[in-house]
């Protein structure tokens, strides 16, 4: 039991769409895209790789003595509220904490009010 499909009806919808939003809006992605543009992209794909490989690699720190890259060390994550002290692993803590310092709720409860 396939469903027949109505050309009719998509046409309809492909014309409403058109009238509302313009030709461009039922236009097939690819029809835009040809070999020299999908070159073009492929080669600033390799250059943001390229570039993200360099810097990478070149940002080194001193510890202890010792050169290590930068790549090798992990950003600490603060996840201690200092308002209430609580340990949170919410997501909805981790912005509140890295701009504000506090959990969510410390935030509303004590910096939203003075904004």
């Amino acid at each position: 039991m396939e469903k027949e499909i109505d050309f009719n009806k998509i046409a309809k919808i492909e014309k409403a769409i058109s009238q509302k939003y313009g030709d461009l809006a039922v236009q097939n992605p690819a029809h835009f895209w040809n070999e020299e543009k999908e070159k073009e992209y492929l080669e600033q794909l390799k250059e943001v790789s390229r570039k993200h490989q360099h810097q990478e690699e070149s940002e080194e720190q001193k510890l202890n003595g010792f050169y290590v890259r930068g790549k090798l060390f992990t950003k600490e994550q603060n996840n201690k509220c200092s308002k209430c002290s609580v340990y949170s692993t919410k997501i909805v803590d981790d912005l509140y904490l890295n701009k504000f310092n506090t959990c969510y709720t410390c935030y509303i409860k004590y910096i939203e009010g003075i904004k």
